[in-house]
């Protein structure tokens, strides 16, 4: 093989395996210990310590994802969980009957199977893991918000694909975080250049994860067509990852993913749902809301659902979450219209 040939092949091998694995510094850049440019290095100790229990103990990170999501070398990813302790045997048990647990996602692994070149370079501000109760390794990537639609355009991306009102212009958004509160809740704002603000707020409990989503118009001029991407993402979840959409089922506001056995169930669910749906090749699903049009200065807030279910009768179990009142109203009547990001 030529040489031209030989660099031909290995960069072909190295761009499946980042649109394979969203991996990047492992293989690109391990011998020269290159970071990628999307990782998040812990800046003292204890986030040092945090952000390894979050990816060893509970995502099951190989040491390459870790390299991904941190940009530590391989011998600082080896002295740091010496250091604290930290490996794939020593982990925790959890107490049995305790809230569901939510966990920042750390990036570094791709949430998605397939179609990937849709969703380069993911953003892990808006990213968190929902843990199955039935299986402490399984768990669920949600994108709170994936995308954000305007009559100003494509306002908001969690990810590198089509081209936003910001890239457009050459502006990059700066890196966020999730603010960590007690109880294992979770909050994220962003303010954008032009003024519009929006965030997260999530809540763990027992039965359910409970989310919030919030939008303030800063600008001078009256914003519409305010179309939200919220993503659930099974990649993760044994038995959930199959990519066809034979085991969804979408009844607005619900959509549900249906596990290979056929006994249990992942549902999610915003007021205000314009759009249900599902993607196979990611796979994906969606209950997709929309924000009423904002005048300057005015906030409106959704809230958001997500649980697991055992058992068949799902019309039963969407009828039971119903219920409980989680919806602060009923749901505007939006129509089913709406742009999606190519997915």
């Amino acid at each position: 093989m030529n040489r031209t040939r030989g660099s031909a092949l290995v960069a072909r091998i190295l761009q499946v395996a980042v649109l394979t694995f969203g991996i990047i510094a492992p293989v690109a850049a391990a011998a020269e210990n290159k970071p990628t440019s999307n990782f998040r290095k812990p800046a003292y100790d204890a986030e040092m310590q945090y952000w390894l229990e979050n990816m060893i103990w509970h995502h099951r990170f190989t040491d390459a994802e870790v390299a991904a999501a941190t940009g530590l070398t391989t011998k600082e990813i080896d002295a740091a969980k010496k250091k604290f302790d930290i490996r794939v045997d020593n982990r925790p048990e959890e107490k049995t009957g305790s809230m569901l647990k939510v966990l920042p996602y750390p990036g570094g692994r791709h949430p998605r199977i397939g179609f990937l070149e849709g969703a380069i370079d993911p953003q892990r501000e808006t990213k968190f893991s929902v843990f199955t109760p039935w299986d402490r390794d399984s768990y669920a990537v949600l994108d709170i918000p994936e995308a954000i639609w305007s009559n100003l355009g494509l306002t908001y991306l969690a990810h590198t694909h089509i081209d936003t009102i910001w890239t457009k212009k050459g502006i990059t958004l700066p890196k966020l975080e999730w603010k960590r509160l007690p109880g294992g809740k979770l909050e994220v704002e962003r303010e954008l250049p032009n003024g519009i603000a929006f965030g997260a707020k999530i809540k763990p409990t027992k039965d359910a994860v409970r989310m919030e989503m919030w939008m303030r118009n800063g600008t001078k001029e009256r914003l519409t067509g305010l179309r939200v991407q919220n993503c659930v993402m099974p990649k993760m979840a044994a038995g959930f990852a199959k990519q066809s959409n034979d085991n969804k089922v979408l009844t607005n506001p619900y959509v549900a993913c249906r596990s290979d056995d056929g006994k249990r169930w992942i549902i999610t669910a915003w007021e205000g749902c314009h759009r249900p749906w599902a993607n196979p090749d990611c796979p994906c699903f969606h209950s997709d809301p929309k924000f009423p049009d904002l005048a300057p200065g005015e906030t409106s807030h959704l809230r958001g659902w997500l649980s697991f279910y055992e058992g068949t009768d799902i019309e039963a179990e969407f009828e039971r979450i119903e219920a409980t009142g989680w919806r602060a109203s009923k749901p505007q009547a939006l129509g089913m219209v709406g742009q999606a990001i190519p997915k």
